[in-house]
């Protein structure tokens, strides 16, 4: 699979949680951990299950930053 987004973070599925009409899927990334809403027709197509790898692919113009 080739594509045009560089940041790339390799991980493994933690958690899928499964909705009406979206699902969140979490991925550990090992110090820390990302979590996607995606559509449940996604869900379905990838099949992402708890300890299968995983790569969450970050296209975005806006990163939100917030520190204490």
């Amino acid at each position: 699979m080739k594509i045009s987004a560089r940041n790339q973070l390799k991980g493994t599925v933690s958690s899928v949680s499964e909705g009406a009409v979206n699902g969140i899927v979490a991925i550990d990334l090992g110090e820390a951990s990302v979590m996607a809403s995606i559509t449940m027709d996604a869900v379905d197509e990838l099949g992402p299950t708890e300890g299968a790898a995983a790569l969450a692919i970050v296209k975005s113009t806006d990163v939100i930053i917030g520190v204490e």
